[in-house]
């Protein structure tokens, strides 16, 4: 559960990274994602488990997976970034 627990923590960052990448829509999906996320986990973690595919059980894995996709265009626009830095400090 530890690793689950990670990547749910890294998911709740993710609305603040499309908010930067400027993709509101998806940062605005991310956070209604997140509370069915975090709903799922306090009733696996407190009460009992949800029937699978139940609704907090698909946003938690739509959740995870639009995080993914977030950290990997958070990763690209870092580099590109640092590219464009790089050529613009050396001439």
């Amino acid at each position: 559960m530890g690793v689950t627990l990670m990547f749910m923590l890294l998911a709740t960052v993710t609305p603040f990274i499309f908010v930067q990448l400027k993709k509101k829509t998806l940062a605005l999906i991310q956070s209604i994602l997140l509370a069915g996320m975090w709903i799922y986990f306090i009733q696996v973690m407190f009460i009992a488990v949800p029937a699978a595919f139940s609704i907090t059980w698909i946003m938690l894995y739509a959740s995870l997976i639009v995080a993914e996709v977030a950290w990997v265009m958070f990763i690209i626009k870092i580099v590109n970034t640092s590219e464009k830095f790089k050529e613009s400090y050396s001439s």
